[in-house]
């Protein structure tokens, strides 16, 4: 069900300190709290006597204390300290801990073997630090339902048209072809629209006036993160050969989706654009309609989630379901890869 050796988003960097902190990943209960140096730990929330969630402890100097019989753990997950039993320590009191790295603002975790944990592995958000891009402050937001619902959803240009009327809705975006491409990472499902107005989202963002030519660029990468590319040009500069012009604009989505478990997820996102790199009120506005825009998509993937799970009669595919039906055999195909190296 789950691509376990990658990386997925835990949370936001500035979310987590010196408390502990109970989360759920895959299906697996996690406890998560900073070092007194700023390094932060991941641990198996369940202590190896009698499974009391290790949240509900404490943490002392770097390690945690189970709120029931004292044991401590250190960083890796191994038990330092046994009261009840000082002289001596059970050889199996240990924990699982898992890899966790913040980056992009961003605390990343590995939750597979944490010897293929490698950092660069961490997804790519290219021109991060480039001082003449700006950022919106982005949000995460539970919807209940499985994440490749999201994924699915994430990878229909066409949905905006009805589900996003007052944001990303656009002429164009309801008939115009699709090109699904299979990539190293995932799918993207793409097109340009010639010559419309642009969407009422980013209709005060783009610095020129009248009809544009629109890219709308949905991609879908392992295990599920989205990137979301809108490009407007002034009219007769766009086409997938186009080099930006002076007032082109780019603002590119990220979305990261991380399973709860089956029935759950949380969804991380911020939006980075080429242009007003210091103006918080476009930022502040961006992120306001992304908000919006991500809460009516709850609205249906939850509903579509109840539907999907537990169907009264057969469902339909539609063709602009390739990209959404390419990237599940993409992840499938990894997902039994990586099973079939464990068990050899």
């Amino acid at each position: 069900m789950f691509l376990r050796n990658c990386w997925y988003v835990a949370g936001w960097s500035k979310d987590f300190d010196r408390s502990l902190k109970a989360e759920t990943y895959l299906g697996e209960n996690v406890v998560l709290y900073r070092c007194e140096n700023g390094d932060p730990v991941a641990l198996e929330n369940a202590c190896p006597h009698r499974k009391l969630p290790l949240s509900q402890g404490n943490l002392i100097g770097d390690t945690v204390e189970c709120g029931y019989h004292g044991l401590r753990f250190n960083c890796a997950g191994a038990c330092v300290a046994a009261p009840t039993q000082s002289a001596s320590i059970p050889r199996r009191a240990v924990v699982k801990s898992y890899p966790v790295v913040d980056r992009y603002n961003l605390l990343w975790i590995w939750m597979g073997d944490p010897e293929l944990a490698d950092p660069d592995k961490i997804f790519e958000v290219a021109n991060f630090d480039n001082p003449n891009w700006g950022c919106t402050d982005g949000g995460a937001l539970d919807i209940d339902c499985n994440y490749l619902w999201i994924c699915d959803n994430l990878l229909d240009p066409s949905h905006v048209a009805w589900v996003h009327v007052t944001s990303f809705k656009g002429a164009g975006t309801e008939e115009g072809p699709l090109d699904v491409q299979k990539t190293d990472r995932g799918v993207i499902v793409s097109r340009w629209i010639h010559g419309k107005p642009p969407s009422p989202y980013y209709a005060d963002l783009v610095k020129f006036k009248g009809d544009c030519d629109r890219l709308q660029h949905y991609e879908m990468c392992l295990p599920g993160i989205g990137l979301n590319k809108s490009i407007y040009t002034p009219v007769g500069t766009g086409g997938p050969d186009m080099q930006p012009v002076d007032l082109t604009f780019i603002n590119i989505s990220y979305n990261f989706m991380t399973p709860i478990d089956a029935d759950r997820t949380r969804y991380f996102w911020f939006q980075h654009r080429n242009t007003d790199p210091r103006d918080k009120e476009i930022s502040q506005k961006m992120n306001a309609g992304a908000f919006m825009a991500f809460g009516e998509d709850k609205v249906i993937l939850e509903e579509v989630h109840k539907g999907m799970k537990n169907p009264k009669t057969p469902y339909i595919d539609l063709g602009l379901d390739a990209g959404a039906k390419q990237f599940r055999r993409h992840l499938s195909r990894a997902i039994e890869a990586e099973k079939t190296s464990v068990s050899v």
